[in-house]
């Protein structure tokens, strides 16, 4: 990716010259090991042929702002919630010293448990079909055994069925235009955007909920008086969500801090002025997201992590002045289409994981184990959990 030359930008006012919805950017260039892989001008993150790419992200866009579908995201969410915190709770019984079902404590990775939770729920959304992921990690740190049949647990092409059987349903009407390739690139863009995002997210909003007391009390305030303790633990509906202001003030500083995707790359395919320099079509950019996101001249004490920056804020992005600063989802034409569907999912965990339960880090004293390339993946969270009483 890196044999080029590229622009690097890393002030807003010229990365939205780049995000303007009435102009079609490559978002990679060609290279042969795109082409190999099969997914040049098929699906929407690799593909530079705007009819394609326009027709597959209408696809995209128009199934994840339907009202079903998202209601449907969220009771499966909160479905999944229940049996991974079935597993918690045996986990943590299966201490010797623990003697009552409610005043259990464990010590665990978050990272494992939702990078799995992230594979099955969007397996279960997109497909239908799940990868039983948290099952298998449980039954690799358990005495007992899900009750999952075993040969579905340990089924590695349990991922690649499912995929397959997708493809071959591909006769209703909406699908009907698409080649099996191409539904099949649509899915591996579905798998790509919607598993190692969501679940590191959600570990580094863990990580920093776990920081500042008031922060953790405020959000735990937010949650007690929309989902009161006698309504049902674990179920929340999409209207729900849509009272959770602070919770998403969260998530979008939590963003702001650790972009999971830390720069994005543009193509031009005509002759633009970004600078006050004029660059000819096929001038490669690279859009510094983490370097906007630490600006001290836009984010005031911007090493701090402060959610009240967005409380009470409904956009998608903050602005200075009317430049975008908080580039959660990308921008323009190719703005991720997922966006509502990550947040919700955001938003349920949130609501389920610390209503639910006490939440702290094993090491509060501990920096962040990420490694940061294509995105920024948390590669361990011990936490240590509790039942909420």
């Amino acid at each position: 990716m890196f044999d080029r030359r590229y622009i690097i930008l890393s002030r807003p006012e010229y990365i939205e010259k780049l995000f303007d919805r009435k102009l079609f950017f490559m978002k990679f260039p060609y290279s042969q090991g795109i082409d190999e892989l099969g997914v040049h001008e098929r699906g929407i993150a690799f593909n530079d042929n705007y009819e394609s790419w326009k027709y597959n992200n209408k696809f995209f866009t128009d199934t994840f702002v339907a009202q079903k579908f998202m209601d449907n995201a969220v009771k499966s969410t909160s479905k999944l919630y229940v049996e991974l915190s079935s597993y918690w709770q045996s986990l943590g019984n299966q201490n010797i010293s623990n003697s009552n079902n409610d005043n259990w404590t464990l010590e665990t990775d978050f990272s494992a448990w939702f990078h799995g939770f992230a594979n099955d729920i969007v397996s279960i959304i997109i497909t239908g079909e799940r990868t039983y992921s948290i099952a298998s990690y449980y039954n690799k740190q358990s005495l007992n055994k899900s009750e999952c049949p075993n040969a579905l647990v340990e089924d590695g092409n349990k991922f690649v069925k499912s995929i397959v059987q997708y493809l071959e349903a591909s006769n209703d009407k909406v699908l009907e235009p698409m080649t099996d390739e191409d539904i099949g690139v649509n899915l591996l863009d579905a798998f790509l955007g919607g598993t190692d995002t969501t679940s590191n997210l959600f570990c580094f909003i863990t990580y920093y909920i776990c920081k500042p007391p008031h922060v953790k009390q405020k959000m735990l305030s937010e949650l007690d008086y929309n989902l009161p303790k006698s309504s049902d633990k674990f179920y929340i509906s999409y209207n729900d969500l849509q009272k959770l202001k602070y919770c998403e003030a969260i998530i979008k500083e939590v963003y702001r801090m650790v972009p999971i995707i830390p720069f994005s790359i543009r193509t031009t395919t005509k002759e633009i002025e970004i600078a006050g320099y004029k660059w000819p079509s096929g001038t490669h950019f690279l859009l510094n997201f983490f370097a906007v996101h630490g600006h001290s001249e836009f984010w005031p004490d911007s090493e701090v992590f402060n959610p009240d920056r967005f409380y009470n804020d409904n956009r998608d992005d903050k602005r200075f002045g009317n430049k975008p600063t908080l580039m959660m989802f990308g921008g323009g034409l190719r703005i991720c289409p997922g966006r509502k569907l990550a947040m919700a999912e955001l938003l349920v965990l949130m609501a389920l994981v610390y209503k639910n339960y006490n939440v702290e880090l094993v090491n509060p004293h501990e920096s962040l184990k990420i490694l940061s390339l294509i995105t920024t993946n948390c590669k361990e969270l011990k936490i240590r959990i509790s039942p909420r009483t």
